[in-house]
């Protein structure tokens, strides 16, 4: 394996037809990020558009960042990756081993029939590479955000679908 993790990210900044920010968990690029980094990987980052990845606000407060994001987030090289994302078009899908699809509610809008994504992602997977996800960066056989879990998090009325039918439906 030639070591090399693909991450998608959003570039979503808010709830459509809501004022209320959203964007990146980020928590959920910077583990995952640390971890391969620890393994030697070579890692990109990309996102629909390109350019900036937004950030989640509510992934940077108190009890919620910890020494992970607090680390990243005060890493000017690596916030500038968060900037400047590649879009898929800059990319070469064979190039990379794992695609990793981050989370946070900004995905929902920008993931979801991604006709770029989805051939990136298939490729990788045909030739025999890995597909992952965590939280909202998913819409395969999976695991994820349960509806219960939105509900919760006050946000039910805010997101555009129901990512837990939907993925049931699409046959998850």
């Amino acid at each position: 394996m030639s070591k090399r993790i693909l991450h998608i990210v959003t570039n979503i900044d808010k709830y459509e037809n809501v004022d209320r920010p959203t964007g990146l968990w980020l928590g959920e690029l910077t583990h995952a990020y640390d971890q391969f980094e620890k393994e030697g990987y070579f890692q990109d980052i990309v996102s629909p558009l390109g350019g900036r990845s937004p950030i989640e606000p509510k992934s940077l407060e108190h009890f919620v960042a910890d020494k992970s994001v607090l680390k990243r987030l005060n890493d000017p090289k690596f916030m500038e990756l968060l900037e400047n994302t590649k879009k898929p078009s800059d990319i070469n899908w064979s190039d990379y081993d794992v695609i990793y699809y981050t989370g946070g509610h900004g995905v929902m809008w920008d993931f979801l029939d991604n006709p770029e994504l989805q051939e990136i992602t298939k490729n990788i997977y045909e030739k025999g590479g890995i597909v992952s996800s965590v939280c909202h960066g998913y819409c395969k056989k999976i695991t994820g955000f349960a509806w219960r879990e939105e509900i919760l998090a006050g946000v039910a009325k805010k997101v555009p679908y129901n990512a837990e039918q939907l993925a049931k439906e699409r046959g998850a």
